[in-house]
């Protein structure tokens, strides 16, 4: 069975994207039946009082749960 991709990634390797659990950089993106989807490694922020269980979270995100950040690296797309 053949995969038709319609669209090409709206977002990039390395690009910093923001979403509604914070902010990020993408790792890696792949085709879904109705998009991407993408690897999202999250950013550090200040330690809590309860301490760190990990170094980094990276989580899975569909194209439309994210946006570009302003400080992005691809200017370009911010406009997209």
């Amino acid at each position: 069975m053949a995969v038709t991709i319609a669209t090409a990634p709206q977002f990039r390797k390395e690009q910093k994207v923001s979403f509604i659990g914070g902010t990020g950089t993408i790792k890696s993106y792949q085709p879904e039946a109705e998009g991407w989807s993408y690897l999202v490694e999250m950013e550090m922020e200040q330690e809590p009082e309860m301490g760190r269980i990990g170094y980094e979270t990276t989580i899975l995100l569909t194209q439309v749960d994210m946006s570009l950040r302003k400080d992005s690296c691809f200017p370009e797309l911010a406009s997209a």
